[in-house]
């Protein structure tokens, strides 16, 4: 599904309480932001949206690690197959 831009709908919280209001304006292209006192507090989305945030922050977090540790093994050397089965005991 294309994702097409649509304004962000900004609310304060107060809004609440006629929720189902609020959430009558979400969808899948479009998030609710709600504030309090005036700043940036919450955001109301599909969970679609929730699920595809927590895949590309595990995504992320994976490729920083492999990062991290390819760094270290440039520096400090790599570990052949022999020595790694050595390590875990299958000679």
């Amino acid at each position: 599904m294309e994702r097409r831009f649509v304004m962000p709908d900004i609310k304060p919280i107060s809004d609440l309480r006629n929720y189902t209001e609020v959430l009558k304006e979400v969808d899948i292209f479009k998030r609710v932001y709600l504030t309090r006192n005036g700043h940036g507090a919450y955001a109301i989305m599909p969970i679609e949206d929730a699920d595809e945030l927590d895949r590309l922050r595990a995504a992320n977090t994976l490729v920083s690690n492999l990062k991290k540790v390819e760094a270290n093994a440039e520096k400090d050397g790599w570990v052949t197959d022999d020595e790694m089965q050595k390590i875990m005991g299958i000679d």
